[in-house]
């Protein structure tokens, strides 16, 4: 079975700032136990240190430019039989807070070193460059944090395969030049055929041209970052790897999230027992401060507020929503304009609006549980997890046909729900108009019991489970994996993207 080296800038429950962290907690595990021998290696920020609990230095890595050295601290993910390697370099990691904002929600200055030096740790690990003997077959990088992991293993001539995974392309990891320099890079990559892309330094342009496989988080998402309209100046680049490029769609933990055990809620109900989806609903009410009605619907959002995840839509149709008979409770961070023009809406809205700003790992789950439709009108959505939960918890999705979300969700049209195949609803255009036409439909379903019901009770049914995308990427390691007798990687040619010719962004 392979050895997978999973290298990631967060995972739940040590670190979680959206999907990644769901991802890089739950994925590992299921390939854990389809024999896969991984290692979950990620920065020992102050909180994943405190949440792993037990920790014991297996490795000292000496980095070149650092005047100290990279401790590995090895334990075992949380609830979990999975090894994690932490990557313990205090002046980079040991700080409060988001692992990528500081208490502005700026990023932090040094984030180009931070994630360098995790690229740097990743590949000594996985050449063997510690007393650690483990070495794998395949180098598994997340994100634009992890896009150099692929570079600097692509100049060795021994070394693993590699695999990054795109899980949201417009976040690039951008920097000037003078980074690019600072980072002492080789110079040679300084080129449009590598890290360069309009005159910046891009991580995540080191991933995609670098990786021996490409892969990102749906099949829809795979083939729409491959055009100008989603590709964000590298479409160009995705089309020429087009034939090392798949989508495999996210899976969730249903153990974590299973509202028949859910320990978040107040009430455990099933697709054969809804009636105990009521006592969340009316406990979601009281914990939001709005009316107990129980005969409104009870729509629910959570996620960052930034105009990916469409909410400039929701608050430009705040007013015609306002005036429908439903409540809507929403949960997120992100752009201050956001969190300003909601809070000031709740106030307006008190009856009818309540809004958290900031992420509650608890309260994520109630909302789930206890709304009756959960809405995401995302302009983009790589995958989606939430509408991934939403479909198991009975809580039928309102989606914007994008990404993922046109992977996951059947459109309740009347054919479909004649089908037994409707599990939510489904618009086409990212505007005000189309989201208030699909909350009618939405509401006007709603009313009908018996047809709401079969909707709720066929998306419960789906499975977006890890245990089928965890065989696909099993297979992929299978396929890049290469024998050698003494259990290290056998040479390999340089990735075929690094020949000459020019590389652009475009196209």
């Amino acid at each position: 079975m392979p050895r997978i080296l999973f290298v990631t800038s967060e995972a739940h429950p040590l670190v979680k700032t959206g999907g990644l962290g769901d991802v890089a907690g739950s994925l590992p595990v299921a390939l854990q136990s389809r024999g896969a021998d991984v290692r979950l290696l990620l920065p020992a920020y102050r909180d994943a240190v405190t949440r792993a609990n037990k920790l014991k230095n297996v490795a000292s890595l000496t980095i070149a430019g650092l005047e100290a050295p990279v401790k590995i601290l090895e334990g075992r993910l949380p609830g979990t039989s999975l090894i994690i390697w932490l990557a313990d370099f205090p002046p980079a990691y040991d700080r409060p807070g988001n692992p990528y904002l500081d208490s502005r929600g700026q990023p932090w200055p040094d984030n180009a070193m931070r994630f360098a030096l995790l690229a740097h740790v990743a590949t000594a690990l996985a050449l063997g460059r510690s007393r650690i003997k483990w070495r794998p077959d395949v180098v598994h990088g997340h994100d634009w944090q992890t896009g150099l992991v692929p570079v600097l293993l692509a100049r060795e001539k021994t070394r693993p395969a590699t695999i990054f995974t795109i899980h949201n392309l417009a976040y690039q990891g951008l920097f000037p030049h003078r980074t690019f320099t600072a980072l002492a890079l080789p110079p040679g990559l300084w080129s449009p055929e590598a890290l360069e892309f309009h005159d910046q330094l891009s991580f995540m342009k080191g991933g995609l041209v670098f990786a021996d496989q490409l892969t990102t988080v749906s099949p829809t998402y795979a083939r729409e970052i491959q055009t100008p309209e989603f590709g964000d100046g590298l479409d160009g680049l995705l089309r020429r790897r087009a034939a090392r490029l798949s989508g495999i769609l996210n899976g969730i933990d249903d153990a974590e999230w299973d509202p028949a055990r859910d320990r978040y809620l107040v009430n455990h109900y099933s697709a054969g027992r809804l009636q105990g989806k009521a006592a969340n609903k009316l406990a979601l009410q009281r914990e939001f401060g709005l009316p107990l009605e129980p005969d409104a619907p009870l729509i629910g959002m959570v996620g960052r507020l930034v105009a990916q995840k469409g909410i400039d839509l929701v608050l430009d149709t705040l007013p015609g929503l306002m005036h429908r008979p439903l409540q809507l409770v929403l949960l997120g961070s992100g752009e201050a304009a956001y969190e300003t023009a909601l809070v000031r809406q709740a106030a307006r809205y008190k009856d009818r609006l309540s809004v958290r700003i900031g992420y509650d790992e608890g309260l994520a789950h109630r909302i789930e549980a206890g709304a009756d439709m959960f809405l995401m009108p995302s302009r983009f959505e790589p995958c989606g997890l939430n509408q991934l939960y939403s479909l198991r918890y009975g809580t039928v999705p309102i989606v914007r046909r994008a990404g993922g979300l046109a992977d996951t969700v059947v459109d309740a049209t009347p054919e479909n729900i004649g089908a037994g195949k409707a599990t939510g609803i489904v618009f086409q255009e990212a505007n005000g108009g189309a989201l208030l036409a699909a909350m009618d439909r939405a509401l006007a379903l709603w009313r009908d019991a018996g047809c709401w019901q079969k909707i709720m009770r066929t998306g419960m049914r789906q499975d977006f489970s890890w245990r089928h995308r965890a065989t696909k990427y099993m297979q992929m390691y299978e396929r890049l994996r290469r024998p050698a007798s003494d259990g290290a990687p056998r040479k390999r040619k340089a990735t075929a993207s690094v020949r000459r010719r020019r590389i652009s962004g475009a196209s």
